[in-house]
């Protein structure tokens, strides 16, 4: 399922989402100059769960501890790992931001990132794998979205067996199945390692977790 818009407008300009598009962006350009050293920027940069346990545990911290934590979530793998992102993002995030406040927003959206982070890390202690990627912090703004505007539209490209066909779904059944398929994605990849296939899937779930869980307490007085 593709999200393409959503019916539902804002009442400020979200220029924190749109700040936070521009950084990914730019920072995928950085990384495409790169070269021959990406791999290596994306090892420094990116989390690595198991040098971040061992350093933990081994009382090893430095700011290389710390840095990739939030470094990791401005950085992408190719041109639709960053495309896609952004298109939730542009989505999903305004109408958070709109409900949160500018700073609480920004606030959220690294918590949420964190979370993510962290939860993969607990998941998956031994990988090598560097993390990179701006879904967990985009699955907590899915996750606090879903329940303030549950009834929302989302106008939804489906791919099926060669043909598209367009929808419009209650942000409730969208994010509700885009969550269930990250919890089974995530199950199944338990016993080959918890990001098969090159995907995250706990950080998502962590992310998304974060998010509903935070919501009650960053939304404005105000909100209905």
């Amino acid at each position: 399922m593709i999200p393409l818009r959503d019916t539902n407008p804002t009442q400020t300009v979200p220029f924190v989402n749109y700040t936070l598009i521009g950084l990914n962006v730019l920072a995928f350009f950085f990384e495409l100059s790169l070269g021959k050293h990406l791999n290596e920027f994306i090892f420094h940069y990116g989390v690595v769960p198991i040098r971040w346990t061992t350093d933990i545990s081994q009382f090893q911290i430095d700011m290389f501890t710390f840095i990739p934590l939030f470094s990791s979530m401005f950085l992408h793998g190719g041109w639709m790992h960053l495309i896609g992102n952004m298109l939730f993002l542009h989505i999903f995030g305004d109408n958070v931001e709109d409900r949160f406040g500018h700073l609480k927003y920004l606030a959220f959206y690294l918590i949420a990132g964190l979370s993510a982070a962290f939860t993969q890390v607990y998941i998956n202690t031994s990988s090598e794998i560097p993390m990179v990627g701006a879904s967990g912090a985009i699955a907590g703004v899915m996750g606090a979205y879903v329940f303030m505007f549950p009834r929302a539209k989302v106008l939804t490209l489906i791919p099926f067996f060669g043909f598209f066909q367009f929808i419009e779904l209650q942000a409730a059944y969208f994010l509700g199945i885009w969550f269930l398929m990250q919890m089974a994605s995530g199950v199944m990849s338990l016993g080959i390692g918890a990001d098969a296939g090159g995907v995250a899937w706990w950080a998502h779930i962590g992310g998304f977790a974060a998010g509903a869980i935070l919501f009650p307490v960053l939304k404005k007085s105000r909100y209905q």
